[in-house]
């Protein structure tokens, strides 16, 4: 067991070098996918509502009903909650590179697939579209969990939380990009049929071709999975799930030193002693590390139903404060082109910084500072938005308006956006970590899925206005549920989860039965 942890504290304290960085970009390009094909959905959504739903004679386009809204936004977090729970736990079971290529590839095949559909009518395309979806977030689920506990297991303990926020951080260029491809797609088949707006041209504001846009858009998600394909077989298993789950610490050394400069010796094939292996519905869990769990999974959930309500229907506050035209005065890819110039201006100026001020700053002041600042300023500016609302409707505030929603972006993650996905990697067992991560970032979306639906309902039933008050109180949640999240800023992953304890008293035991004190034996 002392030299289980010879090997870890090898990585704990290992200079930050090349491989480091080709993880991140490794496990990185998996979340810009994730990204991409959670949010470019919402870009493409009026325009499968104006080329499936139309009605002859209406004064306005087709629009998707709520339900069919609701479930075409909603179906992907359905999924990627399932994948979350059902890849964390396999990830501790099998190893987290066995379960790593198979989440990609079942993200690349479902990104194709729900670009295509069965049939043409409206209610084929729509089933076609939700069952593929359902499946693309079951994949992009798996790569949460695994995801943050690769690279929590790669990283030294200097800069381990830059390191898993960066890999989370390229969501933020994920968004970017979904944004940049609807507005290239778009402009081009603009450029090449040309339409009227709908109150000139009901009909031909709606060009046949308009059917590809949405379907290149979805389905370009695909590519930049499929490049890192290759690599992400290549990884070895981690070292902390070798040895401290498969319990075997010469693999554990050898597989570091063929990928990290470390200086690693392991005489021993195997390890026989048992650590204290409680599991996740144990006594000693809940009294170790259930609070922890309760504040992860809390935040997550509380964090999400803001961010993603936010993030998925910024095309009707754009609208509702004037800054896309209505409807009707627009062609069809001429709504696709504003409502992704406008989300990719949003993410340009506000969701892109937060990200990377988080991984500059997250070793430096610490987790729970950074959430917790994080949820105070987007309680702030939550109710700055909405107590207020009429003026911000009005036409000289409409750029004050959008600088506070976004602003609240910035600090959702430069904020609890971010520390969320990267404590529950750091805080739990080896052989419960990628569980444990699975559990809490279900939660979220859990919240997401409630932002999502609800958010819809909420809109129309109590106006833009209550329902951003609301989740101005569900941020100051979030802010009181931090206070059970503890601090993993310097410490090593052993440290943080009793393991290093578990490791002495095995230790302890071992040497009074061999006579020989395990912990001070030269290595």
């Amino acid at each position: 067991m002392a030299k289980e942890m010879e090997v870890l504290n090898a990585l704990d304290v290992a200079k930050t070098q090349l491989y480091h960085f080709t993880a991140i970009v490794i496990a990185g390009m998996g979340f810009f996918t994730d990204a991409y094909d959670l949010f470019c959905i919402s870009l493409v959504t009026k325009l499968l509502g104006r080329l499936y739903y139309y009605k002859e004679g209406s004064p306005d386009p087709g629009s998707l009903p709520s339900n069919v809204s609701a479930a075409v936004n909603g179906v992907a977090f359905c999924g990627t909650l399932t994948g979350q729970l059902f890849f964390g736990w396999l990830g501790d079971k099998m190893g987290r590179k066995r379960v790593y290529g198979l989440t990609l590839m079942v993200m690349v095949i479902c990104s194709i697939a729900s670009g295509l559909s069965f049939g043409k009518d409206a209610k084929a395309v729509m089933v076609t579209l939700c069952f593929f979806r359902f499946w693309l977030g079951f994949g992009i689920g798996g790569d949460y969990p695994l995801s943050a506990t690769i690279m929590s297991e790669y990283a030294n303990k200097k800069t381990r939380g830059a390191f898993i926020a960066a890999v989370f951080a390229m969501q933020g260029f994920g968004i970017l990009a979904g944004g940049m491809v609807a507005i290239i797609i778009s402009a081009a088949f603009k450029a090449k049929y040309p339409a009227l707006p709908y109150k000139d041209d009901p009909i031909g504001s709606t060009s046949p071709q308009a059917d590809y846009v949405w379907r290149i858009i979805v389905i370009f998600g695909a590519i930049p999975a499929l490049l890192t394909y290759y690599w992400r077989m290549k990884m070895p298993e981690t070292a902390r799930y070798t040895a401290l789950v498969a319990k075997n610490a010469k693999q554990a050394a050898a597989d570091m030193s063929k990928v990290l400069q470390v200086d690693l010796e392991a005489e021993q094939e195997k390890t026989e002693v048992k650590g204290n292996d409680f599991g996740l519905f144990s006594k000693q869990f809940l009294r170790r590390h259930g609070l922890h769990l309760l504040g992860t999974t809390a935040t997550w959930f509380l964090l999400d139903i803001a961010f993603y309500s936010q993030n998925l229907f910024q095309k009707d506050i754009f609208t509702a404060i004037g800054w896309i035209p209505k409807a009707k005065e627009m062609s069809a890819l001429d709504e696709v082109f504003r409502i992704a110039r406008a989300q990719t201006l949003i993410a340009l100026c506000s969701t892109v910084p937060g990200y990377w001020f988080t991984v500059a700053f997250i070793d430096r002041i610490g987790r729970f500072a950074i959430q917790l600042m994080g949820f105070f300023f987007m309680t702030v500016f939550m109710f700055a938005l909405a107590i207020p609302y009429h003026h911000w409707t009005l036409k000289a505030n409409r750029i004050g308006f959008v600088v506070i929603y976004s602003l609240t972006f910035f600090f959702a993650n430069f904020g609890p956006n971010a520390t969320t996905f990267v404590v529950p990697a750091e805080i739990f067992p080896a052989r419960l970590r990628s569980t444990c991560h699975g559990i809490s970032a279900a939660a979220g979306k859990a919240g997401a899925m409630v932002g999502a639906f609800g958010f819809q309902y909420a809109e129309k039933a109590i106006g833009v206005r209550n329902t951003l008050i609301i989740l101005g109180v569900v941020n100051f949640l979030g802010m009181v549920f931090t206070f059970l999240v503890p601090e993993s800023n310097g410490r090593s992953l052993e440290e943080m989860s009793g393991e290093a304890e578990e490791e002495n008293g095995d230790a302890i035991e071992l040497s009074q039965h061999t006579g020989h004190d395990i912990r001070t034996a030269p290595v």
